[in-house]
C-alpha cells in the first residue's frame, strides 16, 4: 500500500506547465507545470521555466519571456549562467532532447554542452559560484554508461559518476554547495541526504519524504520541503544538523516543489508548489505573499 505522501506526490506530479495569454484587456500568465525556479543575478526577476518558455515575475508583474518557447527542464541558475536541459519548441529545428546547455545572457541564447539527442535531465543543479553541475540520469547514454548521479566541473567536457553509497531512493531534488563542488545534497522520498565527497558517500540528515532542497548562498544552511501529515519547510545547518521550521503559507494538500533565494537581497526567498502556486518572502520565510495561485499569475 502506498503512503499518503507517495500518493500525493504522484497526483501532483501529473500536472503539466503551460504559458498562455488569457482573453481580456491584459495578458495573463497561466502556470500549469513548474520546471524550476531561480532569480536573475541582479535579483530583479524571478524565472519560472516551463514546457513553453519562461514566465518572469518582475516589479510585481508577470510576463512571458520573448524568444523560442522551449521546454526547459532541470533549470538552475549560478552567478553568471543558466543551465538547463529539456526539449526544443515545436517550431524549432534543434536536436531533441537538449542534453545539457548553458546560457550566459539570461536565457536569450544557449550553448550546447553535449548529450543532445540523448538525455533530458529533470534533476539538475549547479553550484552558484563554482558552476559544478550535478544531474540524475535515468538511463545510459554515450557519456554515462549506467543510470545514476553524475557531475561535471568543466561544462560537460568530462563526467564522473557518483557512487552514492548510503543514498536511499530516487532523487526528487538536488542542490550543490555554492562554492564547494564536493558538497551536494539530494532529496528523495526516503529523506534528505548530504555528501561532502562529490557524491561518493551520503549521510542522512532527515527522514521521510523530501521533495525540494536548496543551499543558502551562505553555504551553511539547507532549506528543504517535504510532506507527511502536512507540508513542511525546514532550514538546517548541515554541519551541526541544528534545524528550525520555517513558516509555510496555507497550502492544504500541496507541497513545496522548488525553492530559490534572491542573490541581491538574501532575505528574499521564493517557493513554488506542485499545484503551481508561487509565494515570495522578503523576511527570511517569516511571512509570505502569494504571486500565483494554482497556476494563475497574480500581478501585485
Amino acid at each position: 500500500m502506498k503512503s499518503p505522501s507517495e500518493t500525493l506526490l504522484r497526483l501532483l506530479a501529473a500536472c503539466a506547465f503551460l504559458l498562455a495569454p488569457a482573453a481580456g484587456a491584459l495578458a495573463e500568465v497561466t502556470l500549469t507545470h513548474v520546471h524550476g525556479l531561480a532569480y536573475s543575478a541582479d535579483g530583479k526577476r524571478l524565472f519560472v521555466p516551463s514546457h513553453h518558455g519562461f514566465a518572469i515575475y518582475e516589479g510585481g508583474k508577470w510576463a512571458k519571456a520573448p524568444g523560442p518557447e522551449h521546454d526547459y527542464m532541470g533549470f538552475t541558475a549560478t552567478r553568471n549562467r543558466f543551465y538547463s536541459s529539456g526539449h526544443p519548441a515545436e517550431s524549432s529545428r534543434l536536436v531533441d532532447p537538449f542534453g545539457l546547455m548553458r546560457s550566459d545572457d539570461g536565457g536569450k541564447s544557449w550553448s550546447r554542452l553535449g548529450l543532445e539527442g540523448e538525455s533530458d535531465f529533470h534533476q539538475l543543479a549547479a553550484g552558484y559560484g563554482s558552476n559544478a553541475v550535478y544531474v540524475y540520469n535515468h538511463a545510459p547514454n554515450s557519456r554515462m554508461p549506467e543510470a545514476g548521479i553524475y557531475f561535471t566541473l568543466n561544462d560537460g567536457d568530462a563526467w564522473q559518476r557518483a557512487r552514492a553509497e548510503g543514498l536511499r531512493g530516487e532523487p526528487a531534488g538536488i542542490a550543490v554547495h555554492p562554492e564547494d563542488p564536493n558538497v551536494v545534497a539530494v532529496a528523495t522520498k526516503s529523506g534528505l541526504y548530504l555528501s561532502a565527497d562529490s557524491g561518493a558517500s551520503f549521510r542522512a540528515l532527515a527522514s521521510g519524504p523530501v521533495y525540494s532542497v536548496l543551499f543558502d548562498l551562505d553555504g551553511r544552511h539547507l532549506w528543504y520541503g517535504g510532506y507527511a501529515e502536512a507540508p513542511t519547510l525546514i532550514r538546517l545547518d548541515w554541519r551541526t544538523e541544528e534545524q528550525q521550521s520555517v513558516t509555510v503559507p496555507p497550502l492544504g494538500r500541496d507541497a513545496v516543489a522548488f525553492i530559490a533565494q534572491n542573490p541581491a537581497g538574501r532575505s528574499e526567498y521564493a517557493i513554488a508548489t506542485f499545484k503551481r502556486s508561487v509565494f515570495l518572502s522578503r523576511d527570511g520565510g517569516k511571512s509570505w505573499k502569494e504571486i500565483a495561485r494554482e497556476g494563475k499569475g497574480l500581478d501585485r
